[in-house]
């Protein structure tokens, strides 16, 4: 059983719009993030958020088109895409850990304990 399940990826046009989901079914986490990965490319943060406080980080390739969002009930967590651009196409992952504290280098993908197995998202010009 998947414990870290993604969802919502797609293809859109630029511009277009997905909401990407992640859905939790059993860890105790309290950070929960987004990376992607395009062809040929490393793996690159987009955006995390602490689960207790609703604390937020951003990369700045996705700040203002980009929201990251959580259930905190069921350590769950959203990521709204607006304004998609060609550049943002790639495999979507979702991870989680279970370090408690907040903290500016939640965006390095060393820090998360577990992944999920990621959603394509295609933006096509």
């Amino acid at each position: 059983l998947e414990k870290l399940v993604e969802s919502g990826g797609g293809s859109v046009q630029t511009g277009g719009s997905l909401r990407l989901s992640c859905v939790n079914n059993g860890y105790t986490v309290y950070k929960m993030a987004w990376f992607r990965q395009a062809p040929g490319k490393d793996r690159e943060a987009i955006a995390s958020i602490h689960i207790p406080t609703g604390r937020m980080l951003y990369a700045d390739s996705v700040k203002g088109r980009f929201a990251i969002s959580r259930d905190k009930a069921k350590a769950s967590a959203f990521l709204q895409m607006d304004n998609l651009k060609p550049e943002d196409c790639g495999v979507y992952y979702c991870a989680a850990t279970r370090d408690p504290q907040f903290a500016a280098s939640d965006l390095l993908a060393e820090k998360y304990d577990f992944w999920g197995q990621g959603t394509q998202v295609t933006v096509s010009e």
